[in-house]
């Protein structure tokens, strides 16, 4: 799908249109458009703002070129919009291979060095207004410093941002000497001089509320890596890999603070069953991943639901496949998240549906896992794990997860007796009287492997009993409206999708919303009662294969003819697109709409 209606936006949580700025800064490999960025998110949290920065780069996995995607609002968001107001390059290196990552029109602004030669053909077709300035230059006259706090000046004073909240946003954050602190600060300021050629933002922002201390700036990493920790999660086996390292990075000294631990593992193989041999042990644990590593854990998750050991693999989705596109975001994982083990292996599959979701959907992942006894995979995504969003604090929940453990003494003891509940007491390795084999060779109810046809279905009865049978409560969905036109979506997009929603609802159209949180086992008496009076649905995701469609047709009664909208990473899903699309699909649904 292509932008075809410029918008200044709404937010994904409720932003009034025209209420965010969006702004992008971009540069080739060293030229700290990063740490710009994660700055002025930082200062607009400082000034009372919501915002979110998402990361992007070219095809190699660190270095090269980079940008940074911002949209700064009044209120929560967590997804980009249609254009982008200011394009800031610090140079014109490969620049334009983000060129449909960063749309403009004529009403926005483009930032160049004078000296880095002509804009690109690419940008120039936008109509975007351009203001170039010798920015190289402009730094190089404060000696020591860095001309990203020469951008940070330009793109914050711009946007609105006091230039004091700027010094004190790099102040906080400084480690290096104090030469080097006042060089920038002077490049920052004259950056802040220089943003009068610039010209007024199209927006002003103005904050509900001052800066509060409560105000959290986090990614999607570090809120999954937390919300494990408050589950109960104490050893994390990890094996690096784009998207998911930030997260294993984050919980390695994280786990310190409360006992755990981390070790880093040979490979995917071996951290999957690091993680399957310390929960046996009785230690709640994970690990992360990406789609490749996934594919490699298969064997080791198919283990933890035969043996019934808990782990919990958070799986931060990328491009595929194999390698794929490491540093871009795709929901191309669901269909072998939810179906990709060999044998009927039925586990968890949850998916939080933004950057703030992480934490509790995690929590909620490890408590369910021990509670239940099997492996829980959460999808997350490259646009969740790596970007960063200023949110609201969350609620102090520490609920961590509760196994059920057979103790000491217990009479007659059947690991794997067929429980009317399907869960089984689980002893601690060790424990007099209580020992038992765990492995991966079906078995009897007390552990012995066996290879006849009453105990495999006893035991695969079970398994299934458990998770079909247990009481999920309120949390697999998040369900909104209760309109005769349906879009059930799952993940990041729910953060587009809610803003086209909204938007769609202005234009007139009401449309009922599922954000789908528990994609397996598929709750399906409680989507049909989310799905009551619907006559039509849409299912909206991004991956090629139209993975989520498909799975709801097989698990699921959809009324209707239910529609798909799909389209693969690496770009995101617009609001204004996919609003255009749900009222146009409405009005096809019902004609009296195309009078509205």
């Amino acid at each position: 799908m292509s932008t075809t209606t410029p918008s200044t936006g709404a937010g994904a949580t409720g932003t009034p249109q025209g209420a965010s700025l969006s702004i992008a800064l971009a540069g080739s490999g060293g030229s700290g458009v990063m740490t710009a960025g994660t700055s002025l998110l930082e200062a607009a949290a400082r000034a009372g703002l919501y915002g979110v920065m998402v990361r992007t780069s070219g095809p190699q996995i660190r270095g090269g070129e980079a940008a940074a995607l911002l949209r700064l609002a009044a209120a929560p968001t967590q997804s980009l919009d249609d254009h982008f107001h200011l394009l800031l390059a610090i140079d014109w290196q490969n620049v334009f291979r983000f060129a449909d990552e960063i749309p403009l029109n004529g009403s926005s602004l483009l930032v160049g060095d004078s000296d880095e030669g002509e804009v690109p053909e690419v940008f120039k077709a936008s109509g975007a207004r351009v203001v170039t300035l010798p920015l190289k230059k402009m730094a190089k006259a404060h000696a020591g410093s860095w001309i990203n706090m020469l951008a940070l000046g330009l793109a914050g004073t711009w946007t609105g941002l006091d230039a004091a909240v700027l010094e004190d946003t790099v102040r906080a954050g400084w480690k290096r000497s104090a030469e080097a602190l006042a060089a920038n600060l002077a490049a920052l300021r004259a950056g802040v001089a220089a943003a009068d050629a610039l010209g007024r933002a199209p927006v002003r922002l103005q904050a509900a509320r001052g800066g509060d201390a409560r105000r959290w700036l986090i990614s999607g990493n570090e809120a999954a890596g937390y919300g494990a920790i408050r589950g109960g999660v104490r050893f994390v086996a990890a094996y690096p890999i784009t998207p998911a390292t930030e997260l294993l990075e984050w919980m390695a000294p994280a786990l310190t603070k409360v006992g755990g631990t981390l070790l880093q593992a040979e490979d995917e193989l071996a951290s999957v069953n690091m993680a399957i041999g310390a929960s046996f042990g009785g230690v709640p644990s994970l690990t992360a991943t990406a789609g490749p590593g996934l594919a490699l854990m298969t064997e080791g998750i198919g283990l933890a639901v035969s043996s019934e050991v808990p782990i919990v693999v958070v799986d931060v989705m990328r491009g595929g496949p194999s390698t794929g596109i490491p540093a871009k975001s795709e929901q191309s994982d669901l269909s072998f998240a939810v179906s990709g083990l060999h044998g009927d292996a039925p586990r968890l599959v949850l998916a939080p549906s933004s950057i703030d979701d992480c934490l509790p959907t995690t929590q909620w992942a490890v408590q369910l896992a021990e509670a239940l006894q099997t492996a829980a995979i959460v999808l997350s995504d490259q646009f969740m794990g790596q970007s960063r969003a200023i949110i609201d604090r969350p609620a102090d929940d520490y609920t961590a997860a509760v196994r059920l453990t057979a103790p000491e003494g217990t009479p007659d003891y059947k690991r794997y007796r067929d429980t009317p509940s399907g869960v089984s007491p689980m002893s601690i390795p060790g424990t007099p009287g209580l020992t038992y084999t765990a492995d991966g060779l079906e078995h009897t109810e007390v552990g012995v492997p066996s290879s006849q046809a009453r105990d495999h279905r006893l035991q695969l009865d079970k398994r299934e009993r458990k998770l079909m049978q247990h009481d999920y409560g309120a949390r697999w969905a998040d369900v909104e409206g209760d309109d005769e036109l349906a879009i059930i979506t799952f993940g990041s997009v729910a953060g587009p999708v809610r803003e086209a929603v909204q938007r769609a609802r202005a234009a007139g159209v009401g449309v009922r919303l599922v954000v789908l949180r528990l994609l397996a086992p598929m709750q399906s008496a409680p989507l049909a009662r989310a799905l009551a009076g619907v006559r039509q649905v849409m299912v909206v995701e991004q991956n090629h294969g139209a993975q989520l469609w498909r799975y709801l047709r097989g698990v699921a009664d959809l009324p209707g003819r239910p529609a798909s909208v799909h389209q693969p990473g690496p770009l995101p899903l617009r609001p204004g697109e996919l609003a255009q699309r749900i009222v146009q699909w409405a009005r096809e649904q019902q004609p009296d709409l195309a009078t509205a």
